[in-house]
């Protein structure tokens, strides 16, 4: 196992924020301009920038935190952080394909894991100067200003973004809601219940540690609930990566809406499978 831990969440958050503008700085440099792209294994693409960066955040990082794990997207995965109490998760880019097209709403993504839980937490959007940051005890932010669970029921129609079968089922059980922005990013897509400009957001089955971890923790920061709608609470940084339908409310009051539209798309797994999930390390 790995060496006590000396450094505090507000610690790492610090190191996070320093390392989040850095990289912000150097994919700057490949934004809107001609990029070289790949097609991974998964039909997901790739940018010379992804792979820049995730360089430079692992060397950035893990020479900052020698005793922590890796897992990035842009990584292969040998499993050695799994002998790791704490880990940085990564995505160098959130929202690849927004990067390329040109769009404004892609993220640097960056968490650190203790023991499954989310500790530190940064979503940064470069092009839209917006830097979301969070640490375990000590609130959440967005460029140095805090933010609270809020909530805009009460002043018009909650806005939702979601995949398009789970908007079917939504307004079949009649929820009255307005179609929220389908930003590319779904770290910068959760983050936005956290600064109270949706209601709420949601995820298919599939999305992975990376995609998620350094929201989780701004949105829980916030108090914003954000959980597996089949499981309950999330775990990070275990064998398994991959999750299942996923949604983050600031109003408790959709989520019995939102829990049975996104069972009813996606399903859950059976009872033992379920149990299986809870007790894994």
């Amino acid at each position: 196992m790995s060496a006590p831990i000396s450094t505090t969440p507000a610690e790492d958050r610090e190191l996070l924020r320093a390392s989040a503008v850095s990289a912000g700085i150097i994919a700057a440099g490949y934004f809107r301009r001609d990029l070289k792209t790949w097609t991974k294994e998964n039909a997901s693409p790739v940018s010379e920038a992804d792979l820049v960066l995730d360089r430079y955040l692992h060397a950035a990082l893990t020479t900052a935190r020698p005793g922590y794990g890796w897992l990035s997207e842009e990584s292969a995965d040998d499993n050695s952080r799994l002998s790791h109490r704490r880990a940085f998760i990564v995505d160098p880019i959130d929202g690849t394909r927004g990067f390329i097209r040109g769009e404004d709403s892609w993220t640097i993504s960056l968490a650190v894991v203790e023991d499954g839980v989310p500790i530190a937490g940064v979503v940064y959007a470069p092009a839209r100067d917006e830097l979301y940051d969070a640490a375990l005890g000590d609130g959440a932010r967005c460029n140095g200003r805090a933010l609270v669970r809020q909530a805009r029921l009460g002043r018009e129609a909650p806005l939702i973004p979601a995949p398009g079968a789970v908007h079917q089922e939504l307004q079949a059980a009649g929820l009255d809601y307005v179609r929220g922005p389908a930003f590319p990013s779904l770290a910068y897509r959760l983050v936005q219940v956290a600064a109270g400009r949706l209601d709420a957001a949601v995820t298919r089955r599939g999305a992975q540690d990376w995609d998620i971890a350094g929201a989780a923790c701004i949105l829980a920061e916030a108090g914003i609930g954000f959980e597996d709608v089949c499981i309950g609470a999330l775990r990070f940084n275990r064998p398994e990566i991959r999750h299942g339908a996923l949604a983050a409310v600031a109003e408790p009051s959709l989520k019995p809406a939102l829990r049975a539209a996104l069972v009813k798309v996606y399903g859950c797994p059976q009872p033992q499978e379920v149990d299986l999930e809870r007790h894994k390390p």
